[in-house]
């Protein structure tokens, strides 16, 4: 879009050309050089920046093009009249062309600089200020010899002799205060516009002492100055229009100290001269005004980087808790590790157990704080120059520095007990449980996301294995990769039906009636077939979708007791539910409207709870469960026996029936303890008012002393094993709801 190539170069060609005809030139006027040469080689220049401001259509260019053009003029004018005269009159036609050019150029950089304004920071226009003003300083006392001809009342053609320097003296401020623009003074092209102005004016203030000693003829090298400097300028207009002008603005780029430096230590230095010396007083204004301007530039500078500063902490500090971020852990972790030169360090990963389902149930607030109380904890645990961050959500980091295997398990160890203790929010007691995975450094990652990669890993096994801590070993990497693949197909299978539900019923531990049927999940998977819950129940955790499987598992059992209602066969279908669901203070409204809309009676569900799910808060969940009691949704204990406080249980919580765990069942008949354990727990319940319901019955010698013991109901599988509807619609046919078992 520029210039055609073979106009710039026939400048530059001039140019030369006009160089090495002034090296051979004489005192006297020479037609060849300073004619035939000189004067196409200031029109060049003039000619390269019309046609880029024409085919830019910029007014910046039109207005430099303008001042070359104006220059050459003047040039034209005063070679013209010396081919017929040894000299011209003081000032002369001439000299308008050449004071034309100092407005013009100035106009085009204004209108060039001035849409930068808008985008460049106060910093650099403070920049730009104390760059100019401390070059102007030290230019009024070097010109001060040429500028005291304006003392008094001057002539016309004292003021005129005057206008030079003076205008120098704007340019090359001007071209100072460019230097100090990020982009303009790294820039290629703004590097060509500024080399050009300092070389017009080097040579127009080099002309001016020059004549002031008496000491310029026509014909030297000087006299190739301003057109060497017209010649760069047009070549920027040239790479202007080439590159856009997007390109010759300030871009992002390294800031530029040197120029406000340098301009601050001038102004400094001015003054410093004029105390020994007489300075002109503007000199001495300029340099005091640069030291002001350099003063406001350091208090804005110091600003900034306390800004700096903050910005950059809040960065890498959790919003939250305080704690370090991702961020700070992937920025400190490396230089930790790469300090260790190979000692031992262990990398740990916690994530809290049952969080999400707190922080949906209670709400993000309670959430929040509890994460707050949570990191609290985890920090007293450690030492001063251990690292933690918060990753996100509930999962916190620790890298512990100097320390093997066993170090890394006290610590895990310390960590989960420290959290057992109940947090007490917004009047509710909660304990959270966490699982550590952990990855020791260098034999299993010798940088951080190798090593956050394998903790995690190994945190997911702990939660598998309910050990609650793991180191990761070499068989847990196929795992890993199952585990999120299995994670993102339950998503898939909540949301397309895959999930199903498998019945097992209850029966009169003497009668054989049957007395209800429970709803156990099963997981319909394309890959691996039909899952227990055990398959897939911590992904269900870990994954945040306990909610959505509640609902899923409530949703299909109601609607097998409203079938099974209008077939003439009424049951009560028992459905285990989370932990999550005993927080959760709108349980009991939304079970009853689920059996509203299926026009079901209250005792069509029961609801069972094991004791751990209870443990996060007793009075909450004792609310909601009376809260179910009160609307005739009957509740049970599930696994009685496996959990804790268990006692405490049964004394508190308004529940209707208390389920054995198949543990003690199946080690009845042959061991005298279990035995005696059993009945003494059914004696128990029956005195509070409780059905006893005994899990895991897979005999007839268990069944008989079961029922000898006097135990409600069971279920097992010399009953039944868990089956689909279906099939166990025809083992009602084979077996009607009270006809009770055939004999063994």
């Amino acid at each position: 879009m520029g210039p055609r190539p073979w106009l710039l170069w026939l400048m530059w060609m001039f140019l030369g050309l006009y160089l090495a005809g002034l090296m051979a030139h004489g005192k006297a006027f020479n037609p060849l050089v300073d004619l035939w040469l000189g004067l196409p080689a200031s029109w060049a220049p003039a000619a390269v920046a019309g046609l880029a401001a024409y085919r830019a259509r910029n007014r910046a260019l039109a207005l430099v093009a303008m001042a070359l053009a104006a220059f050459a003029a003047g040039s034209t004018v005063y070679v013209t009249s010396l081919a017929g005269s040894s000299s011209l009159p003081f000032p002369s036609s001439a000299d308008i062309g050449y004071l034309l050019f100092y407005p013009l150029v100035l106009g085009g950089l204004f209108v060039y600089l001035l849409p930068l304004r808008q985008r460049l920071a106060r910093s650099v226009l403070l920049d730009a200020v104390v760059g100019s003003l401390g070059a102007a300083s030290v230019l009024v006392v070097l010109l001060s010899p040429l500028l005291s001809a304006a003392d008094g009342f001057p002539s016309f053609a004292t003021s005129v002799a005057v206008a030079y320097p003076l205008l120098d003296l704007v340019v090359l401020a001007v071209t100072a205060g460019m230097a100090a623009v990020p982009g303009l003074a790294t820039g290629r092209s703004g590097v060509i516009l500024m080399l050009g102005l300092l070389v017009f004016a080097a040579a127009d203030v080099a002309y001016a002492f020059r004549l002031e000693n008496d000491t310029y003829y026509l014909g030297t090298p000087l006299d190739a100055g301003w057109t060497a400097g017209l010649c760069l300028i047009a070549a920027w207009a040239e790479s202007f229009t080439r590159e856009g002008a997007a390109a010759n603005g300030a871009s992002e780029g390294a800031w530029t100290p040197a120029v406000p430096m340098v301009a601050t230590a001038a102004g400094l230095g001015v003054l410093i001269v004029g105390t020994g010396i007489p300075v002109p007083e503007l000199a001495v204004g300029l340099a005091a005004a640069t030291l002001l301007s350099a003063g406001i530039r350091t208090q804005l500078a110091f600003r900034q980087l306390v800004t700096l500063a903050e910005v950059r902490r809040q960065s890498r500090t959790d919003e939250l808790t305080g704690l370090p971020n991702r961020r700070a852990l992937y920025a400190d972790a490396p230089a930790v590790l790469d300090a260790q030169q190979g000692a031992p360090c262990a990398f740990l990963l916690l994530d809290a157990d049952r969080f999400k389902e707190i922080n949906d149930s209670l709400g993000h607030d309670v959430g929040d704080r509890l994460l707050v109380q949570v990191s609290e904890r985890l920090r007293r645990c450690l030492g001063p120059d251990d690292l933690i961050a918060r990753l996100g959500g509930d999962e916190f980091a620790v890298l512990l520095l100097n320390a093997g295997e066993q170090e890394a398990l006290e610590l895990a160890d310390r960590l989960r007990a420290a959290l057992s203790e109940p947090l007490t929010l917004r009047g509710i007691a909660l304990q959270v449980g966490v699982s550590v995975g952990i990855a020791m450094f260098p034999e299993q990652g010798k940088d951080l996301k190798t090593l956050l990669r394998k903790a995690d890993t190994a945190m997911y096994r702990a939660k598998t294995s309910r050990t609650g801590r793991h180191v990761y070993a070499s068989e847990d990497h196929s795992t890993g990769e199952e585990r999120l693949r299995m994670l993102q197909e339950l998503r898939i299978a909540l949301a397309e039906g895959e999930l199903i539900l498998h019945y097992q019923p209850k029966v009169d531990a003497v009668t054989g009636e049957t007395k209800g049927v429970e709803a156990l999940v099963r997981w319909n998977h394309p890959r691996h077939g039909l899952l227990a819950p055990g398959s897939f129940l911590l992904l269900v955790e870990e994954g945040g979708l306990m909610n959505a499987l509640n609902d899923c598992v409530l949703t299909l059992a109601l609607d097998q007791a409203a079938l099974w209602q209008t077939k003439g066969r009424p049951m009560t279908v028992a459905a285990n539910l989370s932990a999550s669901s005993l927080i959760d203070a709108e349980l009991p409204g939304r079970i009853a409207a689920m059996l509203r809309e299926r026009a079901l009676p209250a005792s069509a569900l029961m609801v069972e709870i094991t004791e751990d799910f209870m443990m996060p808060d007793r009075v909450r969940a004792r609310d909601i469960l009376a809260g179910l009691q009160a609307s005739g949704v009957r509740v049970a204990i599930d696994d009685f026996g496996t959990g804790y406080s268990s006692l405490a249980y049964l004394r508190d919580l308004p529940i209707n029936e208390l389920k054995l765990d198949r543990s003690f069942i199946v080690s009845m008949t042959e061991d005298p303890r279990a035995a005696a354990l059993v009945a003494s727990t059914i004696n128990l319940a029956h005195s509070l008012g409780l059905t006893v319901v005994a899990e895991g019955v897979e005999d007839g010698d268990a069944l008989d002393q079961l029922g000898r013991y006097g135990c409600d109901q069971a279920q097992g599988f010399h009953i039944l094993r868990p089956v689909p509807p279906a099939e166990l619609d025809d083992w009602f046919s084979t077996f009607p709801l009270g006809s009770g078992l055939p004999s063994a």
